[in-house]
């Protein structure tokens, strides 16, 4: 990550981070950014990943942030999640839900063929470990007053996206589960909100069908191009700072302008482009959109 300037946003506050794997992942760009803001924090995620993934280098990097397993899609491992994450740094200002999953996408099913067993996975893994989270901190009080807590969307939760299949399902669930959850988080003075981010070249990400595609489709729809993982971690930190109190229940998009967008200039050319010169349009497959 290139050096620059931080503002001491989370100076005072401890958090935890569920979800890195690498450097590429959103995740990870998160608890390293609340880190340098002055956060005291901790990392989780399941323990394949905790030894296949570089989040060891990560808690090196977060002075030692402590690493603790689990599995956000079992009640036993989230709720032991917490009483152990009060043990080692106490109860918790954030909480930060970085975690998808799709069996059905991995193995390139149609949507139209979905496993169901992986669906409901997906589902359970995607969005209602978020549920699971929030409940289990609150159970074992290990979320205070004021408190922030922050998950991962994107835009398929709103519109479709063909190759994104049931994560647009999930992501819908995860932004409604935020709306319900949001009135009575408030009852202790804690906010609960989304990040809708540019398509981004993570693990995750990139296993999508099409990947490439969407990123330069994005790319090129917003004016102010695609949103990098670590801008999203740079915007998140004030969502987790005070300086956000009183922002609740929102899916606040941060991928530079896409989603406020109907057409940029450059996709209108290329279109007009490929609709006209039926020898391309035969080679990328839309000549079946060719103009009569």
């Amino acid at each position: 990550m290139s050096e620059k300037t931080h503002y001491g946003l989370l100076k005072g506050k401890k958090g935890i981070v569920f979800g890195p794997l690498d450097e590429s992942s959103i995740g990870w760009q998160i608890a390293l950014h609340a880190y340098r803001e002055g956060a005291e924090i901790a990392i989780s995620n399941i323990a394949a990943a905790l030894r296949f993934g570089n989040i060891e280098e990560l808690s090196v990097l977060c002075g030692n942030a402590p690493m603790i397993v689990c599995d956000a899609s079992k009640n036993e491992d989230v709720d032991n999640c917490f009483k152990e994450l009060k043990e080692k740094i106490g109860s918790v200002d954030f909480i930060v839900h970085s975690i998808g999953m799709s069996q059905n996408i991995r193995k390139q099913l149609p949507y139209e063929e979905l496993n169901y067993e992986w669906f409901i996975k997906t589902l359970d893994v995607s969005a209602l470990s978020l549920h699971r989270l929030v409940s289990y901190a609150l159970k074992n009080q290990a979320i205070n007053q004021g408190g922030s807590i922050l998950a991962l969307s994107y835009i398929a939760s709103q519109r479709n996206y063909w190759s994104y299949s049931d994560m647009g399902d999930a992501k819908s669930l995860l932004e409604s589960i935020v709306r319900s959850y949001g009135p009575r988080l408030a009852r202790h003075s804690i906010r609960i909100n989304t990040i809708s981010q540019s398509p981004t070249y993570t693990k995750a990400g990139s296993g999508i069908p099409g990947f490439e595609k969407m990123y330069g489709y994005s790319d090129l729809m917003s004016p102010l191009g695609n949103a990098t993982a670590e801008e999203c971690a740079e915007y998140a930190m004030t969502i987790l700072s005070d300086l956000s109190r009183k922002v609740t229940m929102q899916n606040l998009f941060h991928d530079g302008g896409y989603s406020s967008m109907g057409a940029t200039i450059p996709l209108i050319k290329l279109a007009h482009e490929v609709l006209n010169d039926k020898e391309l349009a035969e080679r990328v497959g839309l000549d079946d959109f060719m103009p009569s």
